[in-house]
């Protein structure tokens, strides 16, 4: 990782919690897709999470829904009739981390502390926001994984390479 930018920084930690994400998401066995955690499903947590990322971490004032979205699917307080299923979630997921890859390539550091058009908050405070934000939903994801499985999924750190694939693995 070049040290000597912002950007590149933010990339290759953007970068390696995408694969934490999807790994994560993929160490959830089936059985615990719809079983509820504080009154919600695990798979609205997930879509809470990804959905905060998908909109907070560019603009959230410069945002569109996606298309299977209806109002309060993401809201951990309000229960909801439309459920998403893994498939769903992965696609929607692939979606956010293209977007998120494509944007962090255009992010140069002198614009990390300029606000994004209609936005009241600059770039690194979206970013590092989000990243705030995701990975206080991770622990969680990863307190019911943990508790219902016994088993640790594996994070990255600093120090690992980002593998290639290999999603749904444990320590």
């Amino acid at each position: 990782m070049d040290e000597s930018s912002y950007t590149e920084i933010i990339k290759d930690e953007s970068n390696r919690a995408l694969w934490e994400v999807e790994n994560v998401i993929a160490c959830i066995p089936d059985e615990l897709w719809d079983k509820c955690y504080c009154e919600m499903p695990l798979w609205k947590h997930i879509y809470h999470m990804l959905h905060s990322l998908d909109q907070w971490y560019i603009n959230p004032r410069v945002y569109n829904q996606p298309s299977f979205h209806e109002k309060d699917l993401n809201n951990l307080d309000v229960q909801s009739n439309k459920r998403l299923n893994r498939e769903k979630m992965s696609h929607y997921f692939d979606l956010i981390k293209k977007k998120i890859i494509d944007y962090d390539n255009t992010l140069t550091d002198d614009i990390l502390l300029q606000k994004p058009d209609k936005c009241e908050w600059t770039r690194f405070t979206l970013i590092l926001a989000q990243h705030r934000h995701l990975h206080s939903h991770m622990g969680i994801l990863m307190g019911f994984i943990i508790e219902d499985t016994n088993m640790w999924p594996k994070t990255l750190g600093l120090e690992r390479p980002i593998p290639n694939g290999d999603f749904g693995t444990f320590f």
